[in-house]
C-alpha cells in the first residue's frame, strides 16, 4: 500500500512538473445588468492558470469590500486551475469596482464595465 500511495505521489508531482506556467484569464462582470442603486452581484471569474499560487480581491475605489465568497479551487485535464470569487454590492454612480489578481508574482487589476 506504501509503495502505491508513493507511485501516486511521484506521478502528481512529474505531472505538476511538467505543466507549463501560464497566466490567468480573467473576466469580472455582474450578475445582473449594471443599474445605479439596485442590488446586484460583482463576480471575477480567473480561469485556465498554472500553478495555483493565485489570490483574488474585489475592491470598491481601491478599497477591499468585506465578506466576499471564493468557490474551492478546482482544476481541469491539463492542470488548468480555475477560480472564482463574488461579492454582493450596490453600483452607484463615480464608484470604481476592480478585481486585482496575483498570479505567482504578477498584480493586475481589471475593471467592471458597467451597461450603464
Amino acid at each position: 500500500m506504501k509503495t502505491v500511495l508513493s507511485v501516486v505521489a511521484f506521478c502528481v508531482v512529474l505531472v505538476t512538473i511538467n505543466a507549463r506556467e501560464s497566466p490567468p484569464m480573467v473576466k469580472v462582470y455582474s450578475r445582473n445588468p449594471g443599474e445605479y442603486g439596485k442590488d446586484n452581484t460583482l463576480i471575477c471569474h480567473v480561469s485556465v492558470f498554472h500553478p495555483p499560487d493565485i489570490s483574488i480581491q474585489l475592491l470598491k475605489n481601491g478599497v477591499e469590500i468585506p465578506d466576499a465568497k471564493q468557490t474551492d479551487l478546482a482544476f481541469e485535464q491539463g492542470w488548468q486551475f480555475h477560480l472564482t470569487k463574488s461579492v454582493g454590492f450596490t453600483p452607484a454612480s463615480g464608484e470604481e469596482y476592480t478585481c486585482r489578481v496575483r498570479h505567482l508574482k504578477n498584480l493586475k487589476t481589471y475593471t467592471w464595465e458597467s451597461d450603464m
